[in-house]
This record gives structure tokens, sequence and C-alpha cells, in this order.
């Protein structure tokens, strides 16, 4: 798998693979006659990383990335080798702060898997973990959605979700649960700690067992008419209400 590649795809996607991983990628493909910035700007970071750049048609690109809407550009990047427990267990140890976590019970839609994972990316997470079993995978429209966030944030998916909880809260890390009907308001509790924040599936939220083994469970208060909000604008919020607590503990920086 290593020798042949992955295919990437995508603007978004493709940009921060060169900009952040240029060894990974083996290749790139843009879709012929592009002369507009963001191809220029795609083909310059790709020659000053001597990566490989080749013209194709519309129809070959769509038969590299089977179909998909690749936007014009295709990749063939090495993949990141599979993350389970035990690495994520390891990377925990060895972190020098208190690590932040997602997690994910059941989310099936890939759109959110990938707007997930991006958040998760942006606020600096540690590790994304989800649930393996009917749930979406990180399969090509997750990673376009991801915008390159997929490539770069640990995924750990596992089979025995409460399992896992169990296991995180055994190394000192609070689980905390997004529920709408929870007594605490999101911004009311202290999230400066090594936290993981569990997320539901979109409609009907945290499973019964996956709300059980949670620490505390936190909701975000809505002030409109709508009941609810998308799963990763959920996340995206509890994550950076996190970050902002973390960094004010932390003081003005020198």
């Amino acid at each position: 798998m290593a020798e042949s590649g992955r295919i990437l795809y995508g603007w978004h996607a493709v940009e921060a693979m060169l900009r952040h991983s240029p060894e990974r990628v083996f290749e790139v493909w843009v879709q012929a006659g592009r002369t507009d910035r963001r191809a220029g700007s795609l083909l310059a970071l790709a020659a000053g990383h001597q990566v490989h750049v080749e013209e194709a048609t519309s129809n070959q690109l769509d038969r590299l990335c089977g179909g998909a809407a690749h936007q014009g550009v295709v990749a063939r990047v090495r993949t990141l080798g599979p993350w389970d427990e035990a690495r994520l267990f390891d990377l925990l140890e060895n972190l020098a702060r208190p690590p932040l976590l997602l997690v994910l019970d059941g989310i099936t839609d890939p759109h959110n898997l990938g707007a997930c994972l991006r958040s998760a990316d942006a606020a600096g997470v540690d590790a994304v973990i989800a649930t393996r079993d009917r749930a979406a995978g990180l399969d090509g429209a997750a990673r376009k959605v991801a915008a390159g966030a997929a490539e770069f944030v640990p995924f750990v998916a596992v089979t025995n979700l409460v399992r896992t909880l169990d296991s995180l809260k055994e190394r000192g890390i609070w689980v905390a649960g997004l529920a709408g009907e929870a007594p605490s308001p999101l911004y009311e509790r202290d999230l400066t700690g090594a936290l993981a924040i569990v997320a539901g599936a979109e409609g009907q939220g945290l499973r019964r067992l996956t709300r059980e083994h949670c620490d505390f469970l936190l909701r975000i208060p809505m002030s409109g008419h709508v009941e609810s909000l998308n799963v990763s604008v959920s996340t995206g919020i509890a994550l950076f209400e996190a970050v902002r607590q973390r960094l004010a503990a932390a003081g003005p920086r020198p």
C-alpha cells in the first residue's frame, strides 16, 4: 500500500499535503488547461518540492478517483500507518500537556465526519476516535471535506467505544458528552484539563451506553428556534471553547 499509494483529490486536500508533508506525495495530476491562480499556486508548490505533475483530461481524473468530484486535481500519496488503541495510548503517554480528544459516536455521514476532522485539526486535537461499526469511515468523500486534515490528525476507529472511554478515564482523561438536555452549559465547565469531548450521531445523539460512560454532559446554549445543531458545528463550538479556556489559563505569551 505504501508503494502504490492512495488517491487524494480536491484543491484543499492536495494543497495541504504539498505544504505540510510533500515527502508523502508521489505525483499530481491537474486538469489540462487550468491557468488560474489556484492551479498556478499548486504547480509552484509541487515544483518547489520536486513533485512530478502531469496534465490530464477531466475524464482521466474521473477514472483516477472513481467519479468523485475532484475539482480538477488528483494526487497519489503515501498512506499513514494505521492507528489503533495501543498507538493512541503511546501518543497520550508522551504528550507534554493535557490531551484534547474528539470522540465520535456513530457518525454515519462522511461529510459530517470530514467536517469534524477539519475542526479537530484546526483546534489542535491530539486524536479523533470513532466507532468502527455502523459509522462513516475515512473514504474519499470524508477526506475531501476534511480539506487535508484527515492526512494529519490521528484517526482511531474502535470496535468497543465504551471500553475505549473507560481506558481513557483510567488514564486520567475526563470524558464529556455533548447533549442538548444536559444541565451544565458548555461555557460554565472547566475544560482545561485532560479531556475527551464526545459527540453523538446525527439525529439520535449519544447512545445510551456512551452517555452513561461519560463523566459529565454539556449542552450548547440555544437562543433561537432550532432545537439542535449539526454535529460538526457542535463539535467545532465545543473544541474551540476548550481551546479558549486553555489559552486563557496559560496566560499571555511573553
